[in-house]
């Protein structure tokens, strides 16, 4: 149960008078809720800059180009002609020592002259620009009276937005949830607040929202460094609990003699990289181990991670046990099954899926035969973790990509059996700084070649303008008997807007080249997905059109070329993983990244290190060097995924301290109990770490 203290930062957003309707749909949209969010969620979205309106110099020495606040007498309204209502409506106004022109479109009179009546002294703040050799701002931000002025902040935090969400909507809900904020009590001990020197988690929250200084709100100043602080406590805390409960002692190991994994690679056609076999080996000493066995195995696209993880189900499987293997999608899930089901067969393990498409009688057969202990190896998505999906013995979980599921999920999958050993992969390789916040004290296993036969991939980047050369060189390609993939981006808007961008392409390239060209996008239904997919790896149709849904779990070797459309708006590690797509059969293969110009410094770094490396992690070390120096957009596309606040690079310090602080409460208050104790099971709901609550009084 939550505190009840905590009770008022969790109400609805929509109780704040003037937020309405309208506004909750933009604020789950800027939010990142599917629900109506609560005021917790507005207090933790951050500013990204500030507007100071601190100067206030006389006319003569106000600076084109700078934010001013001016202290001047309306001198007469010039409203707009009414057979001309594009022009502007103009206000002169003056001090002692010049003029000035205040310009507004579309300029209301009656509320204009109301605001600014003809001798009146009004204090005016906005950018002051020189037209004409006159002194102008166009649609001041502030026009207020005396009485306006005291009450005016002098630095405005600035805070990234959604369209139609307007910043003024923004900046009253945040200040009236400000004084929502109960008395809480501190979490975090004596010695690391003095060593840090940071402030209270209110006054840290206050300060960020009406700054009193221009650097109030950096990301590497107290007051944002203290709520990046508890974020990352919060993070470090709930893994310490859950490894707490996943290191306890185990009882039957589960490793037998090797007979099963000795079939498994007998069946490879190929030999096992170096990695590969030491991952395997490490991942069989852990299986013996006393203790429950918690490793990530990373690894680049296409290096090996699920030959790897069936090693491990083979080594269980050999002592009369089973395993599981969770995938986020159902394209990846079935991806992997294409992968383990010819191996497993030939070493004579019995493999079954379960997703959400196993239906009725079907669903029966498997869960039937599961508890039976018919089944070696189950694959599926969270379906397999399901209240009524009952295991024989379970005794290793698999979860592929990690970072999508939350530790809710991971529970409920070590939960079906008993002292269950896991086994993580992740296909995003992690740079070593930010494997500790995701993972905590994981034992890794990273794979660094790819299997042998892979073909390099020949990236280039070419200017949008060159749109109909690419279409030409693709309709080459394609008489041929070339496989092409053409991406198209995800737009921030909405849904639809993505779509129609694909659906458009789709269109295009249908008029160019009939019936070869197939789509798949995200709203499509699984088996319709499929059966376009199957129709392309079948050479039915030579080009397919996609979103990112083609970013996991499609393998199609065959596929040689991919075009990405409007590359500049990808992230390294996506554009990384699309590519990963081709490059997998037995010829070369070429990556064409498509870009709208003018290129912004970030996208055209971005492009450089692509097109220079296929090295995941490289890419990922350039990624965060990148992202961590915050690009204008935010937090929340330059931060840690799952990480609001806490950036890499600047508080890459604090992850460390986080990860200490949260050992040494493990060690001292495991349960979290007493005073301290419940302040800190208030930091964890404070920031949605409250899945592990529930382990605190567990075995």
């Amino acid at each position: 149960m939550r505190p009840t203290l905590l009770n008022p930062l969790f109400t609805p957003v929509t109780s704040l008078s003037g937020v309405g309707p309208k506004q909750d749909t933009l604020l789950r949209y800027l939010l990142d809720r599917s629900e109506t969010p609560r005021l917790i969620d507005l207090l933790l979205h951050m500013p990204a800059s500030v507007i100071d309106r601190r100067a206030r110099p006389k006319l003569r020495d106000a600076a084109a180009g700078t934010v001013v606040t001016l202290d001047v007498t309306i001198d007469r309204h010039r409203p707009s002609p009414a057979r001309n209502a594009r022009a502007p409506y103009l206000v002169y106004a003056s001090d002692e020592t010049g003029d000035v022109v205040l310009t507004y479109f579309r300029g209301d009179r009656s509320y204009l002259e109301k605001l600014m009546p003809v001798g009146s002294k009004r204090y005016v703040s906005g950018t002051v620009q020189m037209f004409d050799g006159i002194l102008q701002i166009v649609h001041p931000d502030r026009v207020v009276d005396e009485a306006g002025l005291a009450k005016m902040p002098s630095i405005e935090p600035v805070y990234p937005l959604t369209k139609g969400l307007m910043l003024g909507a923004l900046r009253r809900a945040i200040a009236m949830a400000l004084p929502k904020i109960p008395q809480l009590p501190e979490w975090l001990g004596p010695d690391v607040i003095r060593r840090a020197k940071l402030p209270s988690f209110t006054e840290a929250l206050t300060r960020i929202h009406l700054p009193e200084q221009p650097d109030d709100i950096l990301p590497d100043h107290p007051f944002w460094r203290r709520l990046a602080y508890d974020e990352l406590l919060a993070g470090q805390l709930a893994l310490a609990v859950v490894r707490a409960q996943l290191r306890r002692p185990a009882g039957v190991r589960n490793a037998g003699d090797g007979h099963l994994r000795r079939k498994v690679i007998d069946a490879l056609p190929y030999a096992l990289t170096a990695s590969q076999q030491e991952a395997a080996a490490a991942i069989a000493s852990d299986l013996g181990q006393p203790l429950r066995m918690l490793r990530l195995l990373q690894g680049d696209v296409g290096s090996g991670k699920t030959v790897v993880a069936l090693l491990a189900a083979a080594a269980v499987a050999e002592t009369g046990k089973q395993s599981a293997l969770m995938a986020p999608t159902e394209i990846l899930a079935r991806q992997h099954l294409k992968t383990i089901a010819p191996l497993a067969e030939r070493a004579g393990m019995r493999v079954a899926i379960l997703t959400g498409r196993e239906k009725g009688k079907e669903r029966k057969e498997i869960l039937a035969r599961l508890a039976a202990g018919d089944i070696d190896l189950l694959v599926g998505t969270h379906a397999i973790i399901q209240d009524d999906v009952v295991y024989k013995s379970l005794a290793l979980a698999i979860v592929d990509e990690q970072h999508r599921f939350g530790v809710r999920e991971r529970l409920a999958l070590t939960d079906k059996g008993d002292a269950v050993d896991m086994l993580v992969l992740s296909a995003t390789p992690i740079p070593r700084t930010l494997v500790l916040t995701f993972f905590g004290d994981m034992d890794i296993s990273e794979l660094r070649e790819k299997p042998a036969g892979r073909q390099p991939i020949d990236t280039r980047a070419v200017p949008m303008d060159r749109l109909e050369e690419m279409i030409d060189a693709v309709g080459r390609a394609v008489d041929a008997g070339k496989l092409v993939y053409w991406i198209c981006p995800l737009v921030e808007e909405s849904e639809e807007v993505d779509l129609t961008d694909a659906e458009q392409r789709f269109k295009v390239l249908q008029q160019r080249f009939g019936e070869r060209v197939g789509l798949v996008h995200g709203r499509m239904k699984g088996p319709e997905k499929d059966r376009v997919m199957a129709r392309f790896a079948a050479h039915d149709i030579s080009v397919l059109v996609a979103t990112t849904v083609v970013e996991v779990g499609v393998d199609v070797p065959d596929a040689t070329i991919m075009v990405i459309e409007n590359a500049e708006r990808f992230g390294l590690a996506q554009l990384h993983q699309l590519r990963g797509r081709i490059g997998r059969g037995r010829e070369a293969s070429t990556c064409i990244l498509l870009y709208k110009e003018p290129l912004g410094e970030m996208s055209k770094a971005r492009l450089k290190v692509i097109r220079e490396t296929t090295d995941g992690f490289r890419i990922a070390e350039e990624d965060l060097k990148l992202r961590g120096e915050g690009d204008v957009l935010g937090t929340r596309q330059s931060g840690l995924p799952g990480y609001r606040i806490a950036q890499p690079v600047v508080h890459a310090q604090l992850i460390a301290q986080a990860r200490e602080e949260a050992a040494s409460i493990m060690r001292e208050n495991p349960k979290l109990e007493g005073e301290r104790g419940q302040a800190l099971r208030m930091l964890l709901y404070l920031f949605e770490r409250d899945e592990a609550i529930p382990l605190l009084g567990a075995g």
